[in-house]
């Protein structure tokens, strides 16, 4: 007997070697529901389908494989929407699985029908509306190839119901073609190496493309045998170790000033895998306003799109190390990048019993070295990011260039299935953690091992610092002082929960954290001005960093 087109579709999961698919089921995707009855893959049922996309994106990041959600039509797949941006904006593998209406009544307005198609084509790498049920081997072949090679991103197909149920003539298994390597350009690997060997004041700038190029090794090696000072970005914490010697601290907006500076005084910028994001450059034309460039990437779209490259290097990120000088005469450059790292290290003897979240979430990495954070939206994300260590970039799960709230939580979630018994622990914040908190009950009903560490300032922190600086202390809908009991709605859904308010709580609380099996969370009471420091103010250069207000 011939197997249905939904049936293909898991056939042909499988033999992408999918093994967890994140979902919810609705009417025109039940045929691929009904089918998953009698397949190996693992289907994780969140609840709301934002959830599935941005747990499904965590679990590609730690895995390095594409992610799969799955949802209905119409509202399923409107709710998959911030996920799908969010995997886009951050070059995250997705391959998203939406139900449709069948052929016969779309674009007639029918019940649960939206153009998927349309509404996502500006935040997908590619789309795919499925026409025959002999095509779909080969569709899904190729949205695992389109996500994962070259810059990864989100694919979509879209599966019309009568498609899903029909019985193909034939359908034969697809096979994908093996990626090009792209060989970077022997000119410009010179032109590169001659402004290395020129320059007297180099910086090595990491971004988010070298874990997703697999070039975390090449780019250690490559920053350890040059003895360049290293800097990264949000997405590029961990590429080296944060407690190696020669890294200077994230750079940008709420960046180490011992990075910032460094990057204003250099002569030669070595971009690696980033883009030149406004939140790390500041005002784009002060940036390095010393320095040449030299632009490492997969992506013939960024090199030269905001800032001139005096050498371009497109393709492989590794070849593209590998062929760089070492042995460089700069010690005078690397003793001022060392005395600066000292001079701007950061203090976490603040004055008084409340918790000062720095120092906690320091304290936290320090005793479990091996965590991985899933990092919601807020202060507490630059928090994680300034203060928190990170050996490895999947250590690091963070909504970078869409800054989602309520990522967090699902991130957490999909950390935990990509890696059964790791440690993982996601830090939220009050407003965040309410956007996507029913999720609560998909760590409850798989018993995942997921701790959560919410800081609660009663307000939506960042937007409320910017309005006191900013906005001339005009403070419009931020107070979430009426949020309900977080230890009591956690314990609501199953999960136990504790509350710390002051300082000499805090060894206990991360102990507890680290120590207690199953599901925790403690929720962490801090002070509602506690602001985040150092800040460069909208529309300057990095150079110009405000530090904490005096009382």
């Amino acid at each position: 007997m011939s197997s249905k087109g939904a049936e293909l579709v898991v056939r042909a999961l499988e033999q992408q070697g999918v093994e967890i698919i994140f979902g919810y089921p609705g009417g025109a995707i039940m045929p691929v529901y009904d089918a998953l009855l009698n397949s190996s893959v693992k289907h994780i049922l969140a609840r709301h389908e934002q959830g599935a996309a941005l747990a499904a994106d965590a679990y590609a990041r730690v895995t390095g494989r594409p992610g799969v959600c799955m949802a209905t039509s119409g509202p399923g797949a409107t709710n998959l929407v911030t996920g799908i941006a969010n995997a886009f904006m951050d070059s995250v593998p997705l391959v998203v699985i939406t139900g449709q209406v069948p052929t016969t009544v779309m674009g007639t307005d029918a019940f649960q029908e939206v153009d998927v198609f349309g509404i996502t084509m500006p935040i997908v790498k590619h789309s795919f509306i499925v026409r025959r049920a002999e095509d779909i081997p080969k569709t899904i072949a190729l949205a695992f190839q389109i996500a994962a090679e070259g810059r990864p991103g989100p694919v979509l197909v879209d599966l019309p119901k009568d498609i899903a149920n029909a019985v193909p003539a034939h359908a034969p298994i697809y096979e994908t073609r093996r990626p090009k390597r792209v060989v970077p350009d022997a000119a410009q690997v010179q032109a590169a190496r001659e402004l290395i060997l020129g320059a007297q004041r180099p910086v090595l700038y990491g971004g988010g493309g070298i874990p997703i190029a697999g070039a975390v090794d090449a780019f250690r090696a490559y920053a350890r045998a040059s003895g360049i000072p290293v800097v990264t970005t949000l997405k590029g914490l961990g590429s080296v170790s944060t407690r190696d010697e020669n890294f200077l601290g994230m750079l940008g907006m709420h960046g180490n000033r011992a990075a910032n500076r460094a990057i204003q005084e250099s002569d030669l910028l070595i971009c690696v895998g980033a883009r030149f994001d406004d939140r790390a450059t500041g005002k784009l034309d002060g940036f390095a306003p010393k320095a040449s460039v030299i632009h490492m990437d997969a992506d013939p779209s960024e090199i030269g799109k905001l800032r001139f490259a005096d050498a371009g290097l497109l393709g492989d990120l590794v070849e593209s190390l590998a062929a760089m000088p070492t042995g460089l005469d700069i010690a005078p450059w690397q003793q001022w990048c060392a005395a600066r790292k000292v001079e701007h290290a950061w203090r976490y003897d603040a004055p008084g019993d409340d918790i000062y979240v720095p120092h906690m979430l320091r304290r936290l990495t320090e005793e479990a070295p091996d965590v991985t954070i899933a990092c919601d939206v807020g202060q507490h994300q630059m928090w994680v990011a300034q203060h928190c260590h990170f050996d490895r970039p999947e250590q690091h799960l963070t909504s970078a260039g869409l800054g989602t709230m309520g990522y967090g939580i699902p991130a957490g979630i999909g950390a935990c299935l990509a890696r059964p018994g790791a440690r993982v622990v996601t830090v939220s914040g009050d407003g965040s953690i309410m956007m996507n908190i029913q999720e609560l009950q998909t760590i409850k009903r798989y018993g995942l091992d997921l701790k959560i560490l919410l800081v609660d300032n009663s307000s939506l922190g960042m937007v409320r610092q910017w309005q006191q600086l900013f906005h001339g202390e005009r403070y419009s809908e931020v107070d979430l002082s009426d949020n309900p009991d977080f230890v009591e709605v956690a314990r609501s859904f199953g999960i136990p929960a504790f509350r710390i308010t002051r300082r000499d709580e805090v060894e206990g609380a991360i102990r507890r954290l680290l120590d207690t099996e199953g599901p925790l969370l403690a929720h962490v009471c801090i002070d509602p001005k506690s602001n985040v420091w150092p800040l460069v103010p909208p529309g300057q250069s990095n150079d110009v960093m405000m530090e904490e207000l005096s009382a």
